[in-house]
C-alpha cells in the first residue's frame, strides 16, 4: 500500500507564510495527479491545488497568486508554498494522490491524515 505523511502546518499572523510537505512511501508505485484540499471548521472539503505529473498546476481562485504548489523530481513529494495567508485560509490541509500501485488493477485515490494550518494574530 501507499501511503502519505503531512508536515508543516502550525500557526502563522495574517500576511505571513507557510509550507506544507507531502511525502509518499509504500510498495512501488507511480503518482499520477498529487494535490492539496482543505476543510475548515463547519464546512465542506475543497480542492486548494493540484500537479499532474507532467507539473501542470490548477488552483482554486481563493488561492490563487497566493498558493504554489509543486513536486520533487522523483515525484513522490509534493509541497504547497502558502504566502500572504489570511484568516480564511485556516483550516485543516489533505493531501491527495492518485496512485498506481504495480501489479494494482486500478488506481487508487490516497489521502494523508490531514495538518492544521491556523492563521490568526
Amino acid at each position: 500500500q501507499v501511503q502519505l505523511m503531512e508536515s508543516g502546518g502550525g500557526l502563522v499572523q495574517p500576511g505571513g507564510s507557510l509550507r506544507l510537505s507531502c511525502a509518499a512511501s509504500g510498495t512501488t508505485f507511480t503518482i499520477y495527479t498529487m494535490g492539496w484540499y482543505r476543510q475548515a471548521p463547519g464546512m465542506q472539503r475543497e480542492l486548494v491545488a493540484t500537479i499532474n505529473s507532467g507539473g501542470s498546476a490548477q488552483y482554486a481562485d481563493s488561492v490563487k497568486g497566493r498558493f504554489t504548489i509543486s513536486r520533487d523530481h522523483a515525484e513522490t513529494t509534493a509541497y504547497l508554498q502558502m504566502n500572504s495567508l489570511k484568516s480564511e485560509d485556516t483550516a485543516v490541509y489533505y493531501c491527495n494522490a492518485l496512485v498506481q500501485v504495480a501489479g494494482g488493477m486500478h488506481p487508487l485515490d490516497v489521502w494523508g491524515q490531514g495538518t492544521l494550518v491556523t492563521v490568526s494574530s
